[in-house]
C-alpha cells in the first residue's frame, strides 16, 4: 500500500482532486495522533469513511494472529458478512501480532461502484495511519497486561482497590456500601495434583464466566491469588439481593462440566465457598479491612463445607481468627 500513498502524492500535482484526498489522508493523520485508546482510533476512521465515502455500516476488530482469535472493537450501522456482495475489508497491518480489520458494507450497488472507484485513496488513508493503530494496540495490551489477570482476564489485586477507590472518589459520598464477595474454590490444590496446572486455569477461566454471567455490568471482579476471587457490587442493592446472588453463583458453578481430556471426554465437577462482608462508607473500616473480612468469612465457609457462604457479620467474639 505504500505505493498507492507515493501515487497520490506525485498525481496530487497536476489533480486537484487527489490533492483534495491527500488532504483527507493526512487530516486523518493528524486526528489520530489526538486518540488515546484503540475504540477511539476505530470511531475517527469510522467518522473518516463516513464523512469522505458515506460508509455507514463499519465493523472494526483486532485479529490475534498468534492465537487465531478476533475481538470486536467497534461496530456501526447493520449487521453484515464479509462474503456479502456489497462489503469490503482491509487489514491494516501493523507489524505485531495483532492486526486491525476494517470492514464496511456499501448501502447499494451504486454506492458499492464509487467506493471501488475510490479503493486506493482508501488504501492509501490505511497504510498512512497504520503506525497510529499501532500505537494504539500497544497501549492496549500494556495497559491489560498492568491490570489484567493473564489467566482469566479479570482484574488483578491492585488494579481492583485501585478502581474502587477511585469510584468512591467519583461517587461523591453517594456510594454508602459496597458489598464483597470473596470467592475460592473447594479443595484447588487436588486438581493441580491430581490432573496439572492446565486444567487448573481451566476450572478458573469456568469460574470466571459464572461470576461475569451473575453480576451487573458495573460491579467489579478481580483474582487476589491462587483460586480467590474478589467480587465487588456497587450497584444500588440490598444485603439479601446480594446473598441470594451470592448463592447462585455457588448452585451455577456446582453444574459447570469443566472437560479435562478430549479423548475420553473426562469431566471434571467443582464446587465454591463464598465469604461475605459490607463496606459501609462512614464506619472506620478501611476498603482493604473489609477485603480481609471478607477472606476470613470464606476462611469460616470453607471450613463448615462445600458450597458455603458466610457472612463475617455472623462470626462470634470467640471465633475471630488471628492472622498474626
Amino acid at each position: 500500500m505504500k505505493n498507492k500513498i507515493l501515487e497520490l502524492i506525485k498525481s496530487s500535482a497536476t489533480s486537484s482532486d487527489d490533492y483534495e484526498s491527500l488532504v483527507s489522508i493526512f487530516n486523518l493523520h493528524d486526528q489520530l495522533q489526538y486518540a488515546t485508546n484503540i475504540k477511539q482510533a476505530a470511531e475517527d476512521i469510522y467518522t473518516w469513511l463516513n464523512k469522505e465515502f458515506k460508509v455507514d455500516n463499519l465493523t472494526f476488530s483486532l485479529f490475534d494472529v498468534n492465537k487465531n482469535d478476533k475481538e470486536e472493537i467497534l461496530s456501526k450501522g447493520k449487521e453484515f458478512y464479509l462474503d456479502d456482495d456489497l462489503s469490503h475489508f482491509f487489514i491494516i497491518n501493523t507489524h505485531t501480532s495483532l492486526n486491525a480489520i476494517v470492514s464496511f458494507c456499501a448501502t447499494s450497488k451504486v454506492h458499492f461502484k464509487i467506493i471501488e472507484e475510490k479503493y486506493n485513496i482508501i488504501e492509501a488513508a490505511f497504510f498512512q495511519v497504520s503506525q497510529m493503530i499501532q500505537s494504539c494496540i500497544l497501549k492496549k495490551n500494556f495497559i491489560e497486561s498492568s491490570s489484567l489477570d493473564s489467566v482469566t482476564n479479570v482484574y488483578n489485586r491492585n488494579y481492583l482497590i485501585e478502581n474502587l477507590t477511585t469510584h468512591l472518589r467519583l461517587s461523591n459520598n453517594k456510594q454508602n456500601e459496597i458489598y464483597f464477595l470473596m470467592i475460592g474454590i473447594d479443595h484447588f490444590k487436588a486438581v493441580i495434583d491430581e490432573f496439572d496446572y492446565d486444567i487448573a486455569d481451566k476450572v478458573l477461566i469456568e469460574l470466571a464466566k459464572v461470576i461475569h454471567s451473575n453480576i451487573n455490568e458495573f460491579d467489579m471482579v478481580g483474582r487476589l491469588n491462587g483460586d480467590e476471587f474478589l467480587v465487588s457490587i456497587l450497584n444500588n442493592v440490598s444485603e439479601y439481593q446480594v446473598c441470594e446472588l451470592a448463592k447462585k453463583i455457588i448452585s451455577d458453578f456446582a453444574e459447570v462440566n469443566i472437560l479435562v481430556n478430549n479423548e475420553t471426554k473426562q469431566t471434571l465437577k467443582k464446587t465454591i465457598c463464598i465469604g461475605f462482608e459490607v463496606y459501609k462508607l462512614n464506619s472506620s473500616h478501611t476498603i482493604t479491612d473489609c477485603i480481609k473480612n471478607a477472606d476470613i468469612a470464606l476462611y469460616e465457609a470453607k471450613n463448615k463445607g462445600r458450597s458455603q457462604l458466610f457472612k463475617f457479620s455472623d462470626l462470634e467474639e470467640e471465633d475471630t481468627i488471628e492472622l498474626f
